[in-house]
């Protein structure tokens, strides 16, 4: 099996430590122990046994995690580390090559090149900047077909920070069901909405869903490596078995931390965090695109860490990240590793005053390619 490169993690892998403003990160500026957790809640994880704990998650977590959702209980899920974990188990457990895999772009891409890798078929429909970055169901449509077995999406998505509309949640349904086909969806930013109100699940909404998500990036916890597939008892019993050939279980001090979060009171005061600082960096972002009319478009996020600019420049996206990176020492994510030239992808959950002088650096370069034509 060959797997193609992962540009996107592959790229910010290499050069998020090495500069001075990262502005790839697509969360929200993780907290500390000490900010996270009681002197109580500390005290009781000094004093783990650090053995392997139960291999699909405590109990307790999982208990927590079917609270997320409507109609589940902790058979309906297995906990991974991270969603990039309960990702890769979900496709390997349930496609097989030559099946046919309907796929929401621009995304995160790891389900894009999993799947490939596996021989599945892959057809990609696309989120429409035009729309407000909704898909066109009349493309969608044309794509499903009685072979398909995954409908996959990404919702809140990842890059745009769109957020599907219940009648569109209902025709993806309906089409899924058509079809026959599963939904797979990645849910890992559901909690981040910057207008508070937090996005539906497609769990209950059918019987042939499956959901990944994790406490990465609205929980500002991508430490932890703590995430979760939930689905059908006979789709999780077969992750979990698949499961035993990656990691075989997560870390006991992350399911436990990941209970306590889990809790609702203090779940509420984690995403209530995040949307504070979503909102404020996402205003400092909007003015700075203001000041650029001609040069810069957005449509703002309804939710997620980041924000998918388009420019209106003669440069390819991975040349003028690569130009940030070396001369002014600013990451910023290229438009093309999602396979959409023309647009960067930039964090709005950092710390403000980082954003604010990586948005001074990207300036700097603006003015140089100015004068240079």
């Amino acid at each position: 099996m060959k797997i193609e490169t992962f540009e996107l993690e592959r790229y910010q892998s290499l050069w998020e430590n090495t500069v001075r403003i990262n502005l790839t990160e697509s969360g929200v500026h993780p907290y500390t122990l000490e900010e996270l957790l009681d002197e109580a809640s500390i005290k009781k994880m000094l004093s783990l046994r650090l053995g392997y704990g139960q291999t699909n998650g405590a109990v307790e977590l999982r208990e927590a995690i079917c609270k997320l959702y409507t109609g589940l209980n902790i058979d309906n899920v297995l906990v991974t580390n991270g969603s990039a974990e309960a990702n890769f188990i979900g496709m390997w457990s349930v496609l097989e090559p030559e099946d046919e895999l309907v796929i929401m772009l621009p995304n995160y891409m790891q389900i894009l090149g999993i799947a490939r890798s596996f021989g599945v078929q892959v057809k990609p429909f696309y989120l429409k900047e035009e729309l407000n970055w909704a898909p066109d169901m009349r493309e969608l449509k044309k794509l499903v077909s009685e072979k398909t077995k995954v409908l996959a999406v990404c919702n809140p998505n990842n890059p745009t920070g769109a957020v599907l509309s219940p009648e569109t949640m209902q025709d993806i349904v309906n089409l899924a069901r058509e079809a026959d086909a599963y939904i797979y969806a990645d849910e890992v930013y559901r909690g981040a909405e910057l207008a508070g109100d937090e996005t539906p699940s497609f769990i209950g909404l059918t019987d042939k869903v499956i959901v990944a998500a994790g406490l990465s990036k609205a929980y500002a916890l991508p430490g932890l490596r703590l995430g979760w597939l939930v689905g059908p008892k006979e789709i999780i019993d077969n992750a979990w078995h698949h499961h035993d050939y990656t990691s075989i279980s997560t870390g006991i001090v992350s399911q436990f931390a990941a209970a306590l979060v889990l809790h609702p009171e203090k779940r509420r005061s984690v995403l209530s965090r995040s949307r504070y600082v979503l909102k404020e960096n996402l205003a400092l972002l909007q003015e700075w695109v203001g000041k650029h009319p001609r040069l810069f478009s957005l449509v703002p996020p309804k939710a997620g860490g980041m924000t998918f600019v388009r420019y209106n420049m003669p440069i390819n996206s991975s040349e003028l990240s690569t130009r940030l990176r070396k001369e002014k020492s600013v990451f910023v994510i290229a438009g093309d590793w999602y396979g959409m030239d023309h647009y960067m992808r930039i964090g709005i959950g950092g710390e403000k005053e980082k954003l604010l002088a990586g948005l001074n650096l990207v300036d700097e370069t603006l003015k140089d390619l100015s004068a240079e034509s």
